[in-house]
């Protein structure tokens, strides 16, 4: 709502006051005390939720009569789950931070509060300051449903000090995924330092002792190099209707991941990532290569022992990213909106992004931040981050359908089992198919 509608709204309200007696409801700020405190619910790891209490605690000493309560989640579905049972229970957190993946099933309920007035209101936030394609993943129908605090890419993590060790050329800007293959393969060493070639790990008195690469067999790791190999994920990525994977490019991409484990042994087994997931193994400097977003860099700040730094993904066809973007949602059964807003504002602003992104958790969605020595300063790694920022132009969001995270879940175990277990890629791709079919047919669409 304007300044201009909210001023004219007050003169009817006082009218109606003066002659019937009757008072106006608070529909323009959704009410509530504006000192009271304000409720966000979030997850991440231990160095993640300590981004977010820093910048609670700033906002804190910058109005000492506010308050940010953190809700703290396990994890994604503790997270969902805790916001679905809060809402339905009638006593949802005021605030949330969602990747714009798992929003939808949230939007189509009606259950987030739009944006749009008190943007348009406010003097802190102008629209034309963020990465258009974080904001565009929030919108649903229209409306700006929720802010983007970051627009992190997918990116290669890399232990420098171990590739140096062992004299292996580090990951350059332009290189393609057989590149990725080759270095993968050279990094892949036993206790001794020596190289472990094809799947002869399987077969040596010991398992590799560092690893080449680290992949989570997932759709949102293989979509850029299906986009990057010219092929789709999806048949509209608007409303879409079915997975595209049976495509030649998409099924060249898929077969090239599965290769990793199952051709080459260049990534850890399903035994060794359940007894030491990949980003501990690249932490403990087990692991040579880990392909990530931005939310592992707070994690890798506290590694000691070796030199780590960022590349830009391999490029089959064409360079392609996927955005990896979270926003702040206002509920629309908060007790607390003007509250509520008061830290977005300040979260999402230029000052409230130099914070977050001083903890190296995000990759600001604010295009001055994210270009200024707040994000791009050497003081911490990595030292090449600004492959967070050249990615951008090349980035793509996947659908925000309501039944995505669903679609998500089916896929990951099916992909697992297709890395891991050595399914045939007929039968993979055609269990995709099927099992996500019906959750597309009942999905409720953004636009």
């Amino acid at each position: 709502m304007t300044r201009l509608r909210r001023l004219a709204t007050l003169a009817l309200c006082t009218l109606l006051t003066a002659t019937a007696g009757t008072a106006c409801a608070d529909h323009g700020d959704g009410g509530g005390d504006p000192s009271a405190p304000v409720r966000l619910l979030v997850f991440g790891a231990p160095e993640e939720l300590a981004a977010y209490r820093t910048l609670a605690d700033a906002y804190t000493r910058a109005h000492p009569d506010r308050t940010v309560q953190l809700v703290e989640a396990g994890d994604r579905k503790d997270l969902l789950a805790r916001l679905s049972t809060s809402i339905a229970g009638g006593e949802p957190p005021e605030l949330f931070l969602m990747n714009y993946r798992f929003y939808g099933q949230f939007a189509v309920k009606d259950a987030i509060e739009p944006l749009d007035d008190r943007i348009t209101a406010s003097d802190k936030i102008d629209p034309a300051d963020y990465y258009p394609v974080a904001m565009n993943a929030f919108r649903w129908r229209g409306r700006q449903l929720c802010l983007p605090q970051n627009v992190s890419s997918l990116a290669v993590y890399y232990n420098r000090t171990l590739f140096e060790k062992y004299g292996v050329a580090l990951p350059q800007p332009g290189w393609t995924w057989n590149d990725l293959l080759t270095t993968a393969t050279a990094m892949t060493r036993d206790a001794a330092g020596g190289v472990i070639r094809g799947t002869e790990s399987e077969g040596a008195a010991q398992r590799p002792a560092v690893h080449g690469v680290g992949i989570e067999p997932s759709i949102i790791r293989l979509a850029p190099f299906v986009w990057s190999n010219g092929g789709e994920i999806v048949d509209d990525p608007a409303r879409p209707t079915r997975l595209t994977l049976d495509g030649p490019a998409a099924r060249e991409a898929l077969k090239n991941l599965v290769d990793l484990r199952l051709a080459y042994g260049v990534v850890p087994t399903d035994e060794e990532v359940e007894s030491e997931d990949d980003e501990s193994r690249f932490a403990n400097g087990r692991l040579a290569m880990l392909l990530s977003s931005r939310r592992s860099t707070t994690t890798f700040r506290s590694i000691t022992g070796f030199e780590w730094d960022v590349a830009p993904l391999p490029v089959y066809r064409q360079p392609a990213g996927i955005l990896h973007s979270d926003a702040y949602c206002m509920t629309r059964g908060g007790r607390n909106k003007q509250a509520a807003w008061n830290f977005l504002e300040y979260a999402i602003s230029a000052d409230g992004q130099r914070i977050i992104a001083a903890t190296g958790r995000t990759v600001p969605s604010h295009m001055a931040v994210a270009n200024s020595p707040a994000f791009l300063g050497p003081a911490q790694p990595p030292r090449s981050a600004k492959v967070f920022l050249d990615a951008i132009p090349t980035v793509r969001a996947l659908p925000t359908v309501s039944t995505w995270p669903e679609i998500e879940d089916v896929t990951s175990g099916i992909l697992e089992n297709a890395l891991y277990r050595g399914d045939r890629l007929d039968d993979v791709i055609r269990q995709l198919d099927e099992q996500t079919r019906p959750l597309f047919a009942r999905a409720e669409h953004p636009r």
